[in-house]
């Protein structure tokens, strides 16, 4: 049953019933202290749980009121398309199974938002933000959804994102979608989200939930998690199974956990680690993850600051600057490097994501039940509701990628060759090879920009593509703000990176650095 605007609304109304009896149950003088779910952290979440201050069903109507009241009202964050309403029945089947001894990980009860290109099999459709996808209804779940509700997740909802994952259109607004609108940055609401998971991230730092998933081809993670002053992890492609994504790319997609910590980023990842024997990038992880959330998991470490991954903003290079005391305060040697093939892979990229995504949508519509089996089908579709699609701007990444055909092939499987080359063996291994290094790291994006639809995106700079191209590994931790005389002070991140498969480093040189700096603090919405 598809979810609606009335049943947002019905859902508020119950929650708000709920919290009125609850209140109304207990006298001033008997009334234990309210449980403080601002912002909490998943570790908070679930040790209130297990106390028995709070439950699953009271947390999903706490999210869902957040939603009500600050989605298409009062902020106008739009970061959410719809909710499911199996959420609070779940919840209550999750508290059920908690009452009875039943704990299923440390994700048990904890609500969240999917990126609405991941197929669900509880009602809501997976539109990619298109109007074109409104109804369409997968029969399963995607193997990582599986996964998360083996642990105990509640699937929330969706959030909108940048439509087709930012891959429609070269002057597109980050965070619109037909479907869902333009979602907004929470520190300011002129601002971009960035993307394409934009409304992952701007849900997630607005509390709308606790965690949600995004997906990423190049910073479509990682950029969003930076300015809205949050936590990502890009895992190695391969890490996180790719079924039931709508797709750009097979070699460089990957979904990834988003949340307001380190650690609640890294108990998702664990969570979503599992290995799917279908997935041809696919497998076993071998390693726990949380073992390496060690405040000391900076001692020791040598780490290469990528020089020519800066000096797009000056603000942003300022901020980072101090941030580095920060590492080598915590034990950290620092070696100043070049990345020797940074911008030579952009072209061959490119080459890359427009052959693979003309043959992974289409293989991706063919296993679904809409009317549109072509790219050139949803060219056309989408130039009968350019009212709702083309108001802003086109589909000219469509048009280039239907282009594309067997003719390309060999143009294609050299540039696949090139980009993974450069920007891995020749560029990031390279560097951590010539330095003996265990990590990299630098400014993760700029500050977020001005709001533009007709102009689209005012993009300066980013260190995303070196692991993006490379399918490495990525995560991006809050590392302060800056600030331009009246404006509002805006997040920045800083991103620390290195050569597959190395999560465990990774995990341990941004939760140490998280820990020491403490540099997140929530936006004020209300």
């Amino acid at each position: 049953m598809k979810t609606t605007t009335s049943t947002l609304k019905s859902l508020f109304l119950a929650s708000a019933i709920a919290l009125s009896l609850s209140a109304c149950q207990t006298t001033d003088s008997t009334q234990p202290e309210p449980f403080a779910y601002q912002q909490a952290s998943v570790a908070d979440l679930q040790r209130a749980m297990q106390d028995g201050e709070l439950s699953a069903e009271q947390l999903v109507h706490y999210y869902l009121d957040r939603i009500a009241r600050h989605n298409t009202k009062g902020f106008e964050l739009r970061a959410v398309i719809s909710v499911n309403e199996q959420a609070l029945a779940d919840a209550r089947r999750l508290d059920a199974e908690r009452e009875a001894g039943k704990l299923r990980g440390p994700l048990h009860g904890i609500p969240v938002l999917l990126k609405d290109n991941i197929d669900t099999a509880d009602g809501m459709p997976n539109t990619a933000g298109s109007v074109l996808f409104a109804n369409n209804f997968p029969a399963d779940d995607a193997f990582l959804v599986e996964e998360l509700r083996a642990e105990g997740a509640i699937i929330l909802g969706k959030a909108n994102l940048s439509e087709w994952a930012n891959f429609r259109s070269t002057r597109s607004s980050s965070g619109w979608s037909g479907a869902g609108g333009q979602a907004v940055n929470p520190y300011d609401a002129t601002r971009s989200t960035c993307g394409s998971s934009a409304g992952s991230a701007s849900a997630v730092a607005a509390d709308f939930t606790a965690l949600a998933v995004g997906t990423e081809t190049d910073g479509s993670l990682v950029c969003p998690a930076a300015v809205n002053g949050i936590v990502t992890i890009k895992p190695t492609l391969g890490l996180i199974s790719r079924d039931g994504i709508i797709p750009i790319a097979h070699s460089q997609d990957t979904a990834g956990p988003m949340a307001r910590t380190v650690t609640g980023a890294t108990l998702m990842l664990q969570a979503m680690a599992e290995y799917d024997a279908n997935d041809t990038a696919g497998y076993a992880a071998n390693s726990d993850f949380t073992s390496h959330l060690k405040a000391d998991g900076l001692t020791g470490k040598r780490i290469g600051v990528v020089r020519n991954l800066m000096g797009y903003n000056e603000l942003l290079d300022q901020q980072f600057e101090q941030q580095l005391d920060v590492l080598r305060a915590q034990g950290a040697e620092l070696v100043d490097v070049r990345m020797p093939t940074y911008g030579q892979y952009g072209g061959d990229e490119f080459t890359v994501l427009l052959h693979e995504f003309k043959y992974d949508l289409e293989s991706y519509l063919a296993s679904s039940d809409l009317p549109y089996k072509t790219l050139d089908d949803l060219i056309a579709a989408n130039q009968q509701a350019a009212d709702q699609e083309l108001i802003y701007f086109g589909q000219e990444l469509f048009e280039m990628a239907a282009a594309k055909s067997e003719a390309d092939q060999e143009e294609y499987e050299k540039a696949l060759a090139n980009s993974k080359r450069l920007a891995g063996k020749e560029g990031i291994d390279a560097m951590l090879t010539e330095h003996n290094l265990d990590l990299l790291v630098a400014p993760t994006t700029s500050p977020a920009w001005k709001i533009d639809r007709v102009n689209g995106d005012n993009y300066s700079g980013s260190a995303s593509s070196p692991a993006a191209v490379a399918g490495y590994p990525h995560i991006t931790v809050p590392m302060g703000f800056v600030q331009i005389g009246e404006e509002p002070a805006l997040p920045v991140g800083m991103s620390f990176f290195s050569t597959a498969r190395a999560e465990p480093v990774l995990i341990e040189a941004a939760f140490a650095y998280e820990q020491a700096s403490q540099q997140r603090r929530a936006p004020q919405l209300d």
